[in-house]
């Protein structure tokens, strides 16, 4: 094909015409809204980092829970915030934990909404890191108990996919087997799967109070630099019988989300996380962007780039503008 008897101009003309050949779509079903649990009553507290997210108390998780889905949003993913936190985490696998208070909240008065939980220690420790600590790192296998007992104390209160977000090397499997060592085989584990120590996560920090108090944690979250690192993950994970998979963050990794769809053939999840959502929110307020369409084509460029579902704070803002 060569100008001029082809002009791929033609397919642009007007906005019918680009409909006809668009390639992706964005829908309402691709989106997940996170959402933080905080212990205590009569809690609605705005995170300074992240406009229009909230730490909430369970009532008013219930509320907005039923307004996403209200817009169609399928799925929420749960995050706490404890009371009490302390070395081992113990409110995170607690039948009265934060989560498994929430879930039950929800799912009685919204049977129908999917609820993810996030399964981690970070939020409930006192230290901040994602496990057990012995001599200044993370224990792996003793980490791997708790986290399957976290899993399980979900699954009991009413969770209907858990989502391990911690980076130990066997959580997969550990949970997979507690679970269905308790009758639990037809949940599935959304696996995060490939996670990079990354600095995007600065916000979220603040909204889950898990900022570590010593060190970080690149010793069990993956280098930024490294790609094909990201192939023996996944598949470590597609052994241990993950059911989805999950790249997090999302926009510096977009090569990374094509490379593990082009490889497996499991639902894959991209995580639009805290700081790419603040970005927007912050280049917005100063009138730099246009928000609804800078995160619109963000949104739509982590589909292209090969997403099937998408963990975002934006979800009830596009939901809106999808109807």
């Amino acid at each position: 094909m060569f100008f001029p008897e082809y002009r791929a101009r033609r397919m642009r003309r007007n906005e019918n015409l680009r409909r006809m050949v668009r390639e992706t779509f964005l829908r309402i079903d691709d989106l997940i809204y996170p959402m933080f649990s905080a212990a205590g009553s009569g809690i609605r507290k705005e995170i300074p980092s992240m406009p229009g997210i909230y730490q909430q108390s369970i009532e008013h998780i219930v509320e907005e829970a039923r307004e996403v889905r209200d817009l169609g949003i399928p799925a929420v993913i749960l995050f706490g915030i404890p009371e009490t936190k302390d070395p081992l985490g113990q409110d995170s696998y607690s039948d009265q934990g934060i989560i498994q208070e929430t879930i039950r909240a929800i799912k009685k008065d919204l049977p129908e909404l999917i609820v993810i939980t996030d399964v981690c220690m970070c939020e409930y420790t006192d230290h901040g890191h994602c496990g057990v600590i012995h001599e200044g790192d993370v224990d792996n296998d003793e980490t791997l108990k708790l986290l399957a007992a976290q899993a399980l104390s979900h699954v009991r209160a009413g969770a209907d996919i858990v989502a391990p977000s911690d980076m130990m090397d066997g959580r997969v499997a550990a949970i997979r087997e507690l679970l269905d060592a308790n009758g639990f085989s037809r949940i599935p584990v959304m696996s995060y799967a490939v996670k990079y120590a990354s600095a995007y996560y600065g916000p979220f920090r603040d909204a889950a109070d898990s900022t570590p108090q010593f060190g970080d944690r690149r010793s069990y979250q993956m280098d930024p630099a490294n790609r094909i690192e990201a192939f023996r993950e996944a598949t470590l994970d597609v052994q241990e019988c993950a059911d989805f998979l999950m790249v997090k963050p999302a926009l510096a990794y977009l090569d990374i989300l094509r490379d593990i769809k082009e490889r497996f053939d499991l639902p894959l999840v991209a995580y639009n996380v805290s700081g790419e959502y603040s970005m927007i929110k912050a280049a917005a307020k100063m009138d730099w962007i246009d928000h609804d369409r800078v995160m619109m084509e963000t949104l739509t460029g982590i589909k292209r780039a090969g997403a099937d579902l998408i963990i975002t704070y934006h979800a009830k803002e596009a939901a809106r503008l999808l109807k």
